[in-house]
Order: C-alpha cells, then sequence, then structure tokens
C-alpha cells in the first residue's frame, strides 16, 4: 500500500524529467529572442510614421513562455481583438455608415418561408459605425448593381420591407383621425402629392403623413380576416386548422367563384380600358401579372404566368390560347407558332416531321443513313415531352401572354376546374386578386407598419437606430410611393432590406418589344389610371433584373446604391 503523502495525488501523476528539461529550454529561447530587435511589418511601420497609436506586440514566444517586464505580459486569449478603434489603414474600402446586419432569410408576411420555393439568402454584410445614416456595404464579390437617382422597376410582389436610418421614424406611427381619413380620400381621388427635397420636422408635417397613409392603401378580394389570403402558394401550412366552412359545401363555393368572377371580369374591363395599371391572380399554384398596354416598354396588354406545368399549357393551347416561353429556346415550329402562324394538329405533325426529315438530311448526304439507326418519332415526342415536364414549377416555366390572347385567357382561367385545389386548407377558395386600384367586390386593405428604435454599440459608446418596417403583399406602385416618401423625410439617406415572394421574381424579364411607347403616349393613355405621374414614369421603364429582384436598397445624399 502506497505511503500518503501531503499534495500527491496518485491519479494526477508529475511529468517526466525529460520534458520538463525541455520546457525550460524553449522557455528561455523564448526569452533571448525577445530580447533581440523585431523588424516592423510594413503595416505598423506605416501607422507608425502616420503617428497613429497602436497596440504593442504580444511578447510571448513560440514556445510559450513570456518575458520579463510589464509590456512582456502575455495578451489575454479571451479579449477582443476589435475592442480598440481601428487605424485608418485597417479601415474597410466601403462607402458605409452606421454599423448593421443585412437582412436574414426571406420570409413572407407571416414570417414563414415558402415551402415550394428555396429563397435566396443574401451574405451577411458588416457596416462600419460612423455617426451618419446607416448605408449598406457590399463585398467585391456583392458591388451593387447600379447607382442612380431612381430604382430600376421591380415586378415582383414583396412581402417586407426593412428601413434603417440615423433619423427617427416616429412620424409614421398614431396618425390621427383626421389624416387617416385625408390619406384615405387621397388615394380614392388618386391625388397627385409633391413634397419638397427635405422635411425638416416630419412629425409635424400633415401632408406627409397623410401620404404615407395613402401610399399603404391596396385592394383584395375575397376578403376573409381570419384567412391569409396572401401568398398562396406553399400556404397550407398557415391555413391549416383555419375555419373553411365552403370545403364541403358546393353552394357556397359556387358562390365564392360567382362573386370572384365578377370581381376578375371587373379588372380585366378597368385594364383594358386603362383605368387600372395592373393587378395580380395569386391561386395555389402559381401567379400571374396583368399589365396595361404602356407599362414595362409594351404596346399591348400582357400577362405573365409564373410557374406553369405541361397540363396547364396544353390546356391553354388546347384552348387557343397563343403563348410564349421566353425563357425557353424555341425550336422551328414553336417560332412560327410565336409569330402568330396558327397551325392543326395534322399540320403541326407534319412540320414536326419535316423537321425531323431535315436533321438527318446530312446523314444521307455522306452515304451513313442506313449505319446508323433513326430514332422514331414516338422516341423524339417522349424525350421532349420529359423535357416539357422538367421544367415544371421552376421559373423558366414563366408563360407570356399578349394582346387579344389576355382575353381568351381570362375566360379560359373562369372556366378552368384546377384553378382551385380540391383538397386540403385551400380546398374551394378562390384565387386572390390584389390590385392598386379599387374593382367590384373590392375590399380595401392597408400594409402594416410600425416603427421601432433601438441602441446600437459604437466606437464611441451607444446611438440610437431607427427603423420602419411595412409587411404584408407590398406591390410595385407602393415599393416606389414609400421611397419616395423617404427620401423626403429621412434627408436622402436611408438603407432598406427588401423581402420578395419568390415565384414572382421572374416577372422582371423582359421579353422582346415589337413596339415601344414613349414616355409622353403612356402618360396621355394612362393619365387616368389612379397612379402618381412619377409612379407611371417608374412602372413604363423596360425591365433590367431579369429573373432575380431588388434586395438591398441604400440612398446616401439622394443617390440609391442598390443588389439584386
Amino acid at each position: 500500500m502506497a505511503l500518503s503523502v501531503p499534495g500527491y495525488s496518485p491519479s494526477f501523476k508529475r511529468p517526466p524529467e525529460k520534458l520538463r528539461l525541455r520546457r525550460k529550454r524553449g522557455r528561455s529561447l523564448g526569452a533571448a529572442s525577445s530580447t533581440e530587435k523585431r523588424p516592423e511589418p510594413a503595416t505598423r511601420r506605416a501607422a507608425l510614421t502616420a503617428g497613429l497609436p497602436l497596440r504593442p506586440f504580444p511578447a510571448a514566444g513560440r514556445g510559450g513562455g513570456g518575458g520579463g517586464g510589464p509590456a512582456a505580459s502575455r495578451r489575454n486569449p479571451f479579449a477582443r481583438l476589435d475592442n480598440r478603434p481601428r487605424a485608418a489603414a485597417e479601415l474597410p474600402n466601403v462607402p458605409s455608415r452606421g454599423q448593421q446586419e443585412a437582412p436574414g432569410p426571406f420570409l413572407d408576411s407571416n414570417q414563414e418561408n415558402d415551402l415550394l420555393w428555396e429563397e435566396k439568402i443574401p451574405e451577411r454584410t458588416a457596416i462600419t459605425e460612423l455617426p451618419q445614416t446607416p448605408h449598406v456595404s457590399f463585398s467585391e464579390s456583392d458591388i451593387p448593381s447600379s447607382e442612380s437617382t431612381e430604382l430600376p422597376v421591380d415586378w415582383s410582389i414583396k412581402t417586407r420591407l426593412l428601413f434603417a436610418s440615423s433619423q427617427p421614424f416616429t412620424w409614421t406611427d398614431h396618425l390621427k383621425a383626421q389624416e387617416e381619413a385625408q390619406g384615405v380620400i387621397q388615394h380614392c381621388r388618386a391625388t397627385e402629392v409633391t413634397l419638397p427635397q427635405s422635411i425638416q420636422d416630419p412629425r409635424l408635417s400633415t401632408e406627409l403623413r397623410c401620404a404615407f397613409q395613402q401610399s399603404l392603401i391596396y385592394w383584395l378580394h375575397p376578403a376573409l380576416s381570419w384567412l391569409p389570403l396572401f401568398p398562396r402558394i406553399g400556404a397550407d401550412r398557415k391555413m391549416a386548422g383555419k375555419t373553411n366552412p365552403w370545403s364541403n359545401d358546393e353552394t357556397l363555393q359556387h358562390i365564392l367563384m360567382s362573386d370572384w368572377c365578377v370581381s376578375f371580369t371587373s379588372l380585366y374591363n378597368l385594364l383594358k380600358t386603362k383605368l387600372c395599371p395592373y393587378f395580380y391572380v395569386c391561386t395555389y399554384q402559381f401567379t400571374i401579372l396583368f399589365r396595361a398596354a404602356g407599362l414595362a416598354g409594351d404596346d399591348v396588354i400582357t400577362a405573365l404566368i409564373s410557374p406553369t406545368t405541361r397540363g396547364i399549357r396544353e390546356a391553354m393551347k388546347n384552348e387557343g390560347i397563343e403563348f410564349s416561353l421566353p425563357l425557353i429556346k424555341e425550336s422551328g415550329h414553336e417560332k412560327r407558332k410565336a409569330s402568330g402562324t396558327s397551325l392543326g394538329h395534322g399540320e403541326e405533325q407534319a412540320v414536326s416531321d419535316e423537321d425531323e426529315e431535315e436533321s438527318f438530311s446530312w446523314l444521307e448526304e455522306m452515304g451513313v443513313q442506313d449505319k446508323i439507326k433513326k430514332p422514331d418519332v414516338l422516341s423524339i415526342k417522349l424525350r421532349k415531352e420529359i423535357h416539357e415536364v422538367q421544367m415544371d414549377h421552376r421559373p423558366e416555366s414563366v408563360v407570356l401572354v399578349k394582346g387579344t390572347n389576355t382575353f381568351t385567357l381570362l375566360n379560359f382561367l373562369i372556366n378552368c376546374k384546377s384553378l382551385i385545389a380540391t383538397s386540403g386548407p385551400q380546398a374551394g377558395l378562390p384565387p386572390t386578386l390584389l390590385s392598386p386600384i379599387a374593382f367590384r367586390g373590392a375590399t380595401m386593405q392597408m400594409l402594416k407598419a410600425r416603427s421601432v428604435n433601438v441602441k446600437t454599440q459604437a466606437p464611441s459608446g451607444y446611438r440610437d437606430q431607427f427603423s420602419l418596417e411595412i409587411t404584408g403583399p407590398i406591390m410595385p406602385h407602393s415599393l416606389h410611393s414609400v421611397t419616395m416618401l423617404l427620401r423626403s423625410s429621412q434627408s436622402g439617406s436611408f438603407s432598406a432590406g427588401l423581402y420578395t415572394h419568390e415565384p414572382t421574381a421572374v416577372f422582371n424579364i423582359c421579353p422582346p418589344k415589337d413596339k415601344v411607347l414613349g414616355k409622353e403616349a403612356v402618360h396621355e393613355e394612362l393619365a387616368n389610371c389612379g397612379l402618381h405621374p412619377k409612379t407611371l414614369d417608374h412602372l413604363s421603364q423596360t425591365p433590367i433584373l431579369g429573373q432575380s429582384s431588388l434586395r438591398h436598397v441604400a440612398m446616401s445624399d439622394y443617390i440609391y446604391n442598390w443588389r439584386s
């Protein structure tokens, strides 16, 4: 039995003598090397030349030992390296102000992602702290797409806007009853409001507060306060457990659909007579954007449908609706159809056979046609169908309908049974209609806005950070109107994160134009569409964003930086 020695624990044995000697030798070498003069790094020499304060080098040598004296004490390994003010040479080369992070995952208005769509999450970008307006910074790989006094037109529907500024947004809260009523009247009468470039005290500007109320209004059908009616794609989880008495009542379903058809027809007639600029039809499978002639550079009414399936496209063909797939390279006979030449089934088959014969004619010229097995018509058709199915539910499946074919599309949608879900939480519920102006059977709705004031850490202590959050189905005209108001209220400096309903991002594509209307012609034809003249100018621009949409916007000194 081992003797009991004070201070000795049999489970913790002392290291061998050899290891102790090696450790001692390492310390002596570290102390000797610390006495030698170290070469100054280039960045440190530059900082010393500029007369900037620097922290001393850590005195610990490579062997882990420490030298003598207070200057040679070991650095605290738990201390943060960025607790000191940065030297000018160390500051990142970005034109940024205020420290914040870019928004995280793109959520819908109920803070949930769409189940059927992969949301694009931007990298979090750090921003330097200065006592000015926050300005979103970008890394070298995320250079701002442009710098301009105007934003590009964005036809996607936003679910959330998050603005940040060094000036408070308290002017958006607690509108008086008179201001709220005035904002509603201004919206209904399409009153044009012109604000000065900068407003000294936004809280005292009744005109600004009324205009803000006016910019938040939109029109919806159907209106069921206990059900979230936007977005509809991937919304089954949010609608689960909600009361829907029409799901098993065919009479009630017929009444709902009848009212919806009246509202849909009313909207199309307003669009055709150029009294409505655009509207959206949101189903549980796809979304449709109808635009009046003159918007997005088109001289005729257009309708974009996304995403589509082979079944929907075949049904549209059978109804005689001529359409194109702008993001799919068309074959020869598809180009002929897109140019306006309608083909019967027999003619279409003949054209297909001709294309196949032409594709194998070069084999005959080489004299090897007998040695190569020619694929039969059934194999070619099957391969084509597989290709068509592969693009279903994807942005590439977007369909464009133009001119009088949009009226045929209206009748097709009214009679299309697959427009309404037959099972699940959305069973029997007609599609959602969203419009910037009133229409028959519509209900006036308001986007939700709230301002938040928080304290953020800065090098000199804490400073106020102000933010404004707007949620709901935010259409293009509302986005433009709100940014115009903030331009005046925040003295031309703010930043914003924009959250897109992903299935609608593809509406920013720019198909070939037959004819582009001038600005004067657009103003003359759409003068009574209910939009502010500047907003009308904005929406008449030719889209440039492609399949993407605006994600980050920053204004500094009345100049926009934006990134998609």
